[in-house]
């Protein structure tokens, strides 16, 4: 009654596809000469420290992505939003790139690991 008022959330628009994936600076990356990417992430913290020590896990892990993944996160040049970079999957793949918008969408805006920008027009 007395005490502070509750803050709305927040709201975030939910179009995802209208929004241009970048690269984030702290993940490193390398691509071989077929074009396939492997994304290099750093175990960091205490669970991963006794991970690391106790089951002799990497500190560093190696996330190799498939020929789809690969071509969409080198078509990801921090000028293209999603439905572009989705229409060039579609021309290159066809058919195999299918069901593509919104598991895409999803997978490339996830939290930590991408930075989304929003399209300025």
């Amino acid at each position: 009654m007395f005490g502070k008022k509750k803050k709305k959330p927040e709201i975030i628009s939910k179009n995802y596809l209208l929004k241009v994936p970048v690269h984030p600076s702290s993940l490193e990356w390398s691509s071989d000469d077929s074009g396939m990417v492997t994304l290099y992430k750093e175990n960091k913290g205490a669970m991963n420290f006794i991970a690391q020590k106790l089951f002799k896990k990497p500190r560093i892990s190696q996330i190799h992505l498939d020929k789809n993944g690969s071509f969409a996160w080198l078509s990801s040049d921090g000028e293209r939003d999603i439905i572009a970079i989705g229409e060039l999957v579609k021309a290159e793949f066809g058919a195999e790139a299918e069901p593509l918008r919104y598991s895409k969408a999803t997978a490339l805006s996830n939290g930590k690991k991408t930075e989304i920008k929003k399209r300025t027009r």
